[in-house]
Protein backbone atom coordinates (compact mmCIF):
# COMPACT_ATOMS: atom_id res chain seq x y z
CA UNK A 1 0.00 0.00 0.00
CA UNK A 2 1.52 3.34 -1.15
CA UNK A 3 2.16 5.79 1.84
CA UNK A 4 0.94 9.44 1.58
CA UNK A 5 3.81 11.87 1.87
CA UNK A 6 2.72 15.62 2.09
CA UNK A 7 5.86 18.12 2.30
CA UNK A 8 5.98 20.84 4.78
CA UNK A 9 7.83 24.08 3.70
CA UNK A 10 7.87 26.65 6.78
CA UNK A 11 8.91 30.07 5.58
CA UNK A 12 8.37 33.12 8.28
CA UNK A 13 7.75 36.77 6.49
CA UNK A 14 10.62 38.45 8.65
CA UNK A 15 14.02 37.14 9.34
CA UNK A 16 16.93 38.28 11.72
CA UNK A 17 20.35 38.12 9.25
CA UNK A 18 18.70 38.13 6.41
CA UNK A 19 16.08 40.61 5.72
CA UNK A 20 13.18 39.23 3.43
CA UNK A 21 15.79 36.28 2.27
CA UNK A 22 12.51 34.00 1.70
CA UNK A 23 11.15 36.22 -0.62
CA UNK A 24 14.46 37.72 -2.04
CA UNK A 25 15.50 37.79 -5.72
CA UNK A 26 18.17 34.54 -6.01
CA UNK A 27 19.31 34.25 -9.71
CA UNK A 28 16.57 35.87 -10.99
CA UNK A 29 13.95 34.70 -9.05
CA UNK A 30 12.31 34.39 -5.44
CA UNK A 31 14.25 32.18 -2.93
CA UNK A 32 11.40 30.49 -2.17
CA UNK A 33 10.45 28.96 -5.54
CA UNK A 34 13.74 26.77 -6.07
CA UNK A 35 12.47 24.33 -3.17
CA UNK A 36 8.67 24.26 -4.04
CA UNK A 37 9.87 23.62 -7.87
CA UNK A 38 12.13 20.88 -6.76
CA UNK A 39 9.61 19.38 -4.44
CA UNK A 40 7.15 19.45 -7.35
CA UNK A 41 9.60 17.34 -9.30
CA UNK A 42 9.55 14.42 -6.91
CA UNK A 43 7.07 11.56 -7.95
CA UNK A 44 7.73 10.86 -4.35
CA UNK A 45 5.41 13.57 -2.38
CA UNK A 46 1.56 13.93 -2.57
CA UNK A 47 1.44 17.33 -1.64
CA UNK A 48 3.29 20.67 -0.56
CA UNK A 49 2.26 22.47 2.04
CA UNK A 50 3.40 25.81 2.74
CA UNK A 51 3.26 27.33 6.15
CA UNK A 52 3.80 31.20 6.30
CA UNK A 53 2.77 34.24 7.92
CA UNK A 54 3.63 36.30 5.03
CA UNK A 55 1.28 38.42 2.63
CA UNK A 56 4.32 38.34 0.34
CA UNK A 57 4.43 34.40 -0.40
CA UNK A 58 1.17 34.08 0.37
CA UNK A 59 0.37 36.11 -3.10
CA UNK A 60 3.02 35.34 -4.67
CA UNK A 61 1.75 30.89 -4.39
CA UNK A 62 -1.25 31.37 -4.90
CA UNK A 63 -0.40 33.47 -8.53
CA UNK A 64 1.92 30.55 -9.80
CA UNK A 65 1.65 27.61 -7.40
CA UNK A 66 -2.16 26.95 -7.30
CA UNK A 67 -2.02 23.22 -6.37
CA UNK A 68 0.02 24.03 -3.36
CA UNK A 69 -1.63 23.99 -0.39
CA UNK A 70 -1.58 27.87 1.61
CA UNK A 71 -1.58 27.51 5.51
CA UNK A 72 -1.53 30.74 7.45
CA UNK A 73 0.80 30.60 10.58
CA UNK A 74 -1.46 31.33 13.63
CA UNK A 75 -0.13 34.40 15.68
CA UNK A 76 1.09 32.35 18.15
CA UNK A 77 3.57 30.76 16.47
CA UNK A 78 4.86 33.74 14.65
CA UNK A 79 7.61 34.94 17.36
CA UNK A 80 10.98 33.98 16.10
CA UNK A 81 12.02 32.51 18.94
CA UNK A 82 9.23 29.81 18.20
CA UNK A 83 10.27 26.38 17.99
CA UNK A 84 10.43 24.53 14.85
CA UNK A 85 8.74 21.50 16.19
CA UNK A 86 5.96 23.38 17.87
CA UNK A 87 5.24 24.48 13.97
CA UNK A 88 4.99 21.42 11.95
CA UNK A 89 3.09 20.06 15.29
CA UNK A 90 0.46 22.77 14.07
CA UNK A 91 1.01 21.80 10.70
CA UNK A 92 0.48 17.73 11.00
CA UNK A 93 -2.78 18.55 12.78
CA UNK A 94 -4.06 20.28 9.44
CA UNK A 95 -2.98 18.31 6.86
CA UNK A 96 -3.15 14.50 6.89
CA UNK A 97 -0.38 11.99 5.99
CA UNK A 98 1.41 8.74 6.38
CA UNK A 99 4.87 10.55 6.61
CA UNK A 100 6.21 14.30 6.36
CA UNK A 101 9.59 15.47 4.75
CA UNK A 102 9.99 19.05 5.89
CA UNK A 103 12.73 21.38 4.00
CA UNK A 104 13.39 25.08 3.72
CA UNK A 105 13.45 27.98 1.06
CA UNK A 106 16.86 28.45 2.34
CA UNK A 107 18.41 24.84 0.59
CA UNK A 108 18.10 26.31 -3.28
CA UNK A 109 20.72 23.82 -4.54
CA UNK A 110 18.72 20.63 -3.00
CA UNK A 111 17.96 18.23 -5.69
CA UNK A 112 14.79 16.52 -6.25
CA UNK A 113 16.67 13.23 -7.14
CA UNK A 114 18.11 13.74 -3.57
CA UNK A 115 15.16 14.44 -1.87
CA UNK A 116 13.35 10.73 -3.88
CA UNK A 117 16.42 9.25 -2.60
CA UNK A 118 16.32 10.02 0.60
CA UNK A 119 12.65 9.39 0.83
CA UNK A 120 13.00 5.61 -0.57
CA UNK A 121 15.76 4.90 1.31
CA UNK A 122 13.67 5.67 4.20
CA UNK A 123 10.17 3.86 3.35
CA UNK A 124 12.87 1.12 2.42
CA UNK A 125 13.98 0.89 5.99
CA UNK A 126 10.87 1.57 7.87
CA UNK A 127 9.95 0.43 10.21
CA UNK A 128 13.87 -0.32 11.50
CA UNK A 129 14.17 3.71 11.54
CA UNK A 130 11.54 5.97 12.74
CA UNK A 131 12.53 9.10 11.09
CA UNK A 132 15.40 10.57 9.10
CA UNK A 133 17.57 13.61 8.75
CA UNK A 134 20.41 14.86 6.84
CA UNK A 135 23.68 15.36 7.57
CA UNK A 136 27.01 16.71 5.80
CA UNK A 137 30.43 14.38 6.78
CA UNK A 138 33.05 16.76 8.49
CA UNK A 139 36.57 15.01 8.53
CA UNK A 140 38.22 18.14 10.07
CA UNK A 141 40.13 17.95 13.59
CA UNK A 142 37.57 19.02 15.70
CA UNK A 143 37.41 20.47 19.43
CA UNK A 144 34.86 21.16 22.08
CA UNK A 145 34.90 24.18 24.23
CA UNK A 146 37.46 22.75 26.58
CA UNK A 147 40.02 22.21 23.82
CA UNK A 148 39.61 18.51 24.08
CA UNK A 149 39.40 16.61 20.62
CA UNK A 150 36.40 15.17 19.62
CA UNK A 151 37.60 13.37 16.20
CA UNK A 152 41.53 12.76 16.59
CA UNK A 153 44.14 11.90 18.97
CA UNK A 154 46.67 15.05 19.00
CA UNK A 155 49.34 13.00 19.68
CA UNK A 156 48.94 10.84 16.38
CA UNK A 157 49.00 13.63 13.40
CA UNK A 158 46.34 11.47 10.84
CA UNK A 159 45.87 13.37 7.72
CA UNK A 160 42.41 14.65 7.48
CA UNK A 161 41.33 12.38 4.77
CA UNK A 162 41.84 9.36 7.65
CA UNK A 163 40.30 11.10 10.28
CA UNK A 164 36.39 9.63 11.31
CA UNK A 165 34.06 11.59 10.33
CA UNK A 166 31.75 13.49 12.31
CA UNK A 167 28.38 14.38 10.99
CA UNK A 168 26.83 17.33 10.95
CA UNK A 169 22.57 17.99 10.94
CA UNK A 170 22.52 20.46 7.64
CA UNK A 171 18.62 21.23 7.90
CA UNK A 172 18.14 20.09 4.53
CA UNK A 173 15.23 17.22 4.97
CA UNK A 174 13.10 15.72 7.55
CA UNK A 175 11.23 12.63 6.87
CA UNK A 176 9.15 11.98 10.73
CA UNK A 177 5.47 10.73 11.46
CA UNK A 178 3.23 12.44 13.44
CA UNK A 179 3.37 9.94 15.91
CA UNK A 180 6.91 10.81 16.64
CA UNK A 181 6.41 14.35 16.61
CA UNK A 182 3.86 13.81 18.88
CA UNK A 183 5.66 11.48 21.20
CA UNK A 184 9.17 13.03 21.43
CA UNK A 185 8.16 16.44 21.03
CA UNK A 186 11.11 16.74 17.90
CA UNK A 187 10.76 15.32 14.29
CA UNK A 188 13.83 13.34 15.01
CA UNK A 189 12.60 10.36 16.68
CA UNK A 190 14.31 7.52 18.64
CA UNK A 191 15.69 5.71 15.81
CA UNK A 192 16.86 8.07 13.24
CA UNK A 193 18.25 7.20 9.39
CA UNK A 194 21.34 9.89 9.05
CA UNK A 195 21.15 10.46 5.10
CA UNK A 196 24.50 11.97 3.89
CA UNK A 197 24.50 14.67 1.06
CA UNK A 198 27.19 16.62 -0.36
CA UNK A 199 28.13 19.90 1.17
CA UNK A 200 27.90 21.83 -1.89
CA UNK A 201 24.34 20.61 -2.18
CA UNK A 202 23.29 21.14 1.45
CA UNK A 203 24.30 24.50 1.51
CA UNK A 204 21.92 26.21 3.72
CA UNK A 205 21.25 29.81 3.65
CA UNK A 206 21.37 31.84 7.38
CA UNK A 207 23.88 34.44 6.76
CA UNK A 208 24.18 37.08 4.30
CA UNK A 209 27.24 35.67 2.74
CA UNK A 210 25.50 32.01 2.55
CA UNK A 211 23.51 33.77 0.51
CA UNK A 212 26.13 35.23 -2.17
CA UNK A 213 28.28 31.98 -2.28
CA UNK A 214 24.68 29.64 -2.43
CA UNK A 215 23.37 32.31 -5.76
CA UNK A 216 27.68 31.85 -6.94
CA UNK A 217 27.36 27.95 -7.10
CA UNK A 218 23.81 27.63 -8.29
CA UNK A 219 24.60 30.28 -11.15
CA UNK A 220 27.77 28.21 -11.67
CA UNK A 221 26.55 24.53 -11.85
CA UNK A 222 22.66 24.63 -12.06
CA UNK A 223 21.93 27.76 -13.57
CA UNK A 224 24.66 26.90 -16.67
CA UNK A 225 22.75 23.65 -17.34
CA UNK A 226 19.40 25.16 -17.51
CA UNK A 227 20.87 27.27 -19.86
Amino acid sequence: MSQRIVALVPMRHDSQRVAGKNYRSFAGRMLYRYIVDTLLECSFVDEIVIDTDSPVITEDVSQHYPGVKLLERPQHLRAGEVPMNDVLLHDTSMVQADYYIQTHSTNPLLRSETISRAIELFLENCPEYDSLFSVTRLQSRLWDGQAKAINHDPAVLLRTQDLPGVYEENSCIYIFSRAVLEARGNRIGEKPFMFEIDSNEAWDIDEELDFSIAEFLYTNTVGLKEK
